[in-house]
């Protein structure tokens, strides 16, 4: 297979891809080796990935034959290296994780793997995901494909670079505080953060308050149908979300009623700027859908709140500096500031300070700002947003490294990323569809938020906006 071929071959969606090797029009060996040619040709300057798994993909794919039956057998996949894979290294971008070897498989990932995906080698982030960038002291910096002077956010950013540039057509991320839909924003893909509980932390997590796991495509269908997957509880789940009356699949085949829909550009940062394109965009997405036959009205939620960003982090802060804790229970030591960015090492030492009383109040406080917004978005069927403030930014914007200012990235990403926490918060679905683009040819984005445990409601409208002004051939020219 030629070159060419094979970047071409990994840009359709991953249905079509499968079904090729069942049919045994396509090998799987073919289409994982286009998938290592292309992480080998362009990984040395994206720098999307921590490890490639070449051999052993290879060889699970030499024993994929026509006519097998699991529904996604043969297709690459990338796994951002927050996540168990049984045998590779688990290092959450961090020095202080070393090279520790997983010795189980994450949830998200058995699934993957038991649905047939070839797992071609694992994905970068952030220090412990903190961050919307990815650029990192251990791994270096990963470049956006659209322009690889800027950020492809994060902190499922590795993910995100390698689907933007075909090296996969389908990666995993997970979403935190809009880590899946960033980089989906920043990279033109579908982003899709789904209900709070919806798919399975096991085994090392019974619940979490902020973090959803989920895929980056490039179509919305791609999305729903590997929703259908990973969706539904494990045992020893403390909570999981109701089930859905119908597959997501079936839900986003069929053309939405007519809705009426909110939108608004006041950023819930209070103060924080919202460029004049990411307005435009909200502007011209609510023209479509009216278009299509819904009613849009402009409404602002009450997010604008000067305390949101500190009892969020709070609550974020902790949880992140809990995989800390981990890592120095594995370590068998104490972290010291050498062992990691200064950034990670101040909200360490920031987390240390918060008793336990302060940080279920926080929470708490946080319960009720998502309750709030629950019930102000129910007076409507959805509320569209911008996904960023802002272009995605030069690298460097955000520095994890700058000892003068630790916590300053922090603080300046949450201008960047403002509409993005408070549906981690509420726990309500979002999704970020790459509708448009910026004149410099960067993706732009818009943010639908959807009503608690209605994905395929979501999905439904977010497939008739791709149909209305596709944007899956859309591919960055490197």
């Amino acid at each position: 297979m030629s070159t060419a071929a094979g970047a071409d071959l990994l840009f359709r969606p991953v249905h079509e891809l499968a079904a090729q090797v069942r049919s045994g029009e396509l090998h799987a060996r073919e289409l994982v080796g286009a998938s290592l040619d292309r992480i080998a040709e362009l990984n040395p300057s994206l720098n999307a990935f921590v490890d490639v798994f070449a051999e052993d993909a290879l060889a699970e794919a030499d024993g994929i034959a026509p006519d097998d039956p699991r529904p996604f057998a043969g297709v690459p996949i990338a796994i951002k290296n927050n996540r168990a894979v049984a045998g590779r290294r688990l290092t959450f971008a961090s020095d202080f994780a070393g090279d520790f070897v997983a010795p189980y498989d994450h949830n998200v990932v058995a699934r993957l793997k038991a649905a047939g995906f070839v797992i071609v080698g694992t994905t970068t982030l952030p220090e412990w995901g903190i961050l919307p960038t990815t650029e990192t002291r251990r791994f270096g910096a990963t470049r956006n494909p659209w322009d690889q002077s800027r950020t492809p956010g994060g902190s499922s950013g590795g993910s995100a670079a390698a689907v933007a540039s075909g090296m996969v057509p389908i990666a995993h991320a997970n979403d935190g505080g809009g880590s899946t839909r960033i980089p989906a924003a920043c990279c033109g893909l579908v982003g899709l953060k789904p209900q709070r509980g919806r798919i399975s932390l096991a085994p090392e997590i019974g619940h979490a308050f902020l973090v959803a796991d989920g895929v980056l495509t490039r179509t919305v269908r791609e999305t729903a149908e590997v929703l259908d997957l990973l969706s539904g509880p494990e045992l020893g789940d403390m909570t999981w979300a109701p089930p859905p009356s119908e597959p997501f699949l079936d839900a986003a085949g069929r053309a939405p009623k007519r809705l009426r829909i909110a939108m608004s550009t006041l950023s819930p940062v209070p103060g924080a700027p919202v460029d004049a394109l990411s307005r435009q965009a909200v502007q011209d997405a609510a023209s479509l859908l009216e278009s299509l036959g819904h009613e849009v009205v402009e409404a602002d939620p009450p997010w604008a709140q000067e305390e949101l960003s500190r009892v969020f982090t709070a609550s974020f802060g902790p949880a992140v500096c809990t995989q800390i804790r981990l890592a120095e229970m594995i370590a068998g030591r104490e972290a010291t500031a050498a062992d990691m960015e200064p950034l990670s090492w101040a909200l360490f030492q920031l987390c240390k300070d918060i008793n336990s009383i302060d940080a279920l109040l926080a929470e708490f406080q946080l319960h009720a700002v998502g309750r709030q917004l629950v019930s102000w978005v129910a007076q409507y069927d959805a509320l569209l947003t911008p996904t960023l403030a802002e272009a995605p930014l030069p690298l460097g914007t955000l520095n994890p490294l700058d000892e003068a200012d630790p916590m300053g990235a922090f603080t300046r990403s949450a201008s960047f990323t403002p509409f993005t926490p408070p549906c981690n918060i509420s726990g309500q679905p979002a999704i970020s569809l790459p509708l448009y683009e910026r004149e410099d040819g960067l993706p732009l984005a818009v943010q639908l938020i959807g009503q608690p445990a209605e994905e395929g409601a979501l999905l439904a409208l977010a497939a008739q906006l791709e149909a209305a002004h596709p944007w899956a051939d859309r591919r960055p020219t490197l």
